[in-house]
């Protein structure tokens, strides 16, 4: 397309297969994937601007593999500013068995290597060493969030790196399920290196109002998405009620990152198409 084209005419461009691709009018947004280590070379033949890679994948390998893995992301030219997968679900932060010194270990381990490959944001969803133990206080659990995250501050600004708590849909944590409860979370740990970030998906299947991204502009990092009936790729605009969500995060001038996090059954048809639909939804 040789001229800008007003939004909503962009997607009917893509709905009634005009042609619209990921290059073309991209915009100032960038659109990653949330890959495991086995689809990197994909998601570069895909065109998605960023990889976002997992924080437990890495910390796993051997030196010499992850020598292999920084030399081959360099050789390809695929950034990793971000990582998800923060912590492994045997690493508890909440309930009557946590270790301390367990967790600033691998902690420091896991920033250093991900900080070494780029990333500046890492998302703490990490459902499966968040979640309380059944007879364990939710009060005393948040505490204990608290605490664990103002002692990984320091460790995440010695790496230049900010972590993100995400929240998670209630199927797969059973505390901080909303943005809003997120948000009471940054609050609460009061360190700059602890931030926010929102995943689509989650918001929608907890019936979040997207009022809370004007709510929480000044902390929000990163973006997730994927279309929640099914938690695929998102590849029209029309598929499922986008607008709202788009038209709030326009307000609040977002302009850096959102991965996609989801599945897909043609990964090098669809993806192209959902770079595109995503750049398209941050213009104005």
């Amino acid at each position: 397309m040789k001229q800008r084209i007003l939004f909503v005419g962009a997607w009917c461009a893509m709905v009634c297969g005009l042609g619209v691709t990921a290059s073309s009018q991209k915009a100032g947004i960038q659109v990653g994937y949330c890959a495991p280590l086995a689809e990197i070379d994909a998601s570069k033949a895909a065109g998605f601007d960023y990889v976002e890679l997992r924080v437990t994948e890495i910390a796993a390998l051997t030196d010499a593999d992850y020598d292999t893995l920084a030399a081959h992301l360099k050789q390809i030219g695929l950034a990793v500013p971000v990582a998800n997968y923060f912590l492994p679900g045997s690493l508890k932060v909440t309930g009557p068995a946590i270790d301390k010194a367990r967790q600033i270990e691998y902690v420091r381990k896991g920033l250093d290597r991900v900080a070494r490959l780029g990333a500046g944001i890492v998302v703490f969803g990490s459902g499966g060493a968040r979640s309380v133990p059944p007879g364990f206080s939710k009060e005393e659990a948040f505490d204990q969030l608290v605490d664990f995250l103002r002692r990984v501050g320091p460790e995440a600004r010695a790496a230049k790196i900010t972590i993100a708590i995400e929240p998670l849909r209630r199927q797969e944590s059973n505390i901080i399920n909303s943005a809003a409860e997120g948000l009471q979370l940054v609050k609460a740990v009061n360190d700059p290196n602890i931030q926010l970030m929102v995943d689509f998906y989650h918001l929608a299947m907890e019936k979040e109002d997207p009022e809370i991204l004007v709510t929480a502009r000044d902390q929000i990092r990163h973006l997730h998405m994927a279309n929640p009936q099914g938690r695929v790729f998102p590849l029209k605009w029309d598929e499922y009620d986008y607008a709202p969500f788009f038209a709030k995060l326009r307000q609040t001038g977002y302009a850096q990152r959102i991965s996609i996090e989801a599945a897909s059954k043609n990964f090098a048809v669809e993806a192209p198409q959902s770079i595109a639909l995503l750049r398209h939804a941050f213009e104005p």
